[in-house]
């Protein structure tokens, strides 16, 4: 028996190019795929300056990065009602950790709303993601009522 999925997205061309859906609801649980920082155009937020050699030069605008993510989770999860308050487990990929981790604590709490989050999160190092000046891609899950 086939699951029954909702799926959303955000009409962003690379949803078609990889062929993907931004969340996937199957039943009571959203399973989101890892937000970016781009904005309703496609547009990177914050995008790394690259090297000559398209090597991302410095870090310094995961936090921006970062801020923008979590703004794209918050809407893909309205699309189904839900909000970063059913958030039970997150995934950071980032490319730089010690930038990430500085990030991390002050973004997510502002986030959540809360200086203890409820939310299962792990981070992990990646030297790279799906788009050149990306610095960061969060996975969610959710559960709704």
């Amino acid at each position: 028996m086939a699951l029954r999925k909702g799926v959303k997205g955000f009409g962003m061309p690379w949803e078609d190019q990889y062929g993907y859906a931004q969340a996937v609801k199957v039943d009571d649980t959203i399973y989101v795929s890892g937000q970016l920082s781009h904005d309703d155009q496609g547009n990177m937020v914050g995008a790394a300056p690259l090297d000559d050699s398209g090597k991302i030069r410095d870090h310094s605008n995961m936090e921006i990065q970062m801020r923008q993510a979590y703004a794209n989770a918050t809407k893909i999860l309205s699309k189904f009602g839900a909000t970063l308050d059913d958030v039970a487990e997150e995934v950071l990929y980032v490319t730089d950790m010690d930038t990430a981790f500085a990030a991390a604590g002050p973004v997510r709490k502002e986030a959540y709303g809360s200086e203890r989050p409820e939310v299962a999160s792990t981070i992990v190092v990646t030297p790279r993601l799906a788009l050149p000046t990306q610095l960061i891609e969060i996975k969610f899950v959710a559960k709704i009522q």
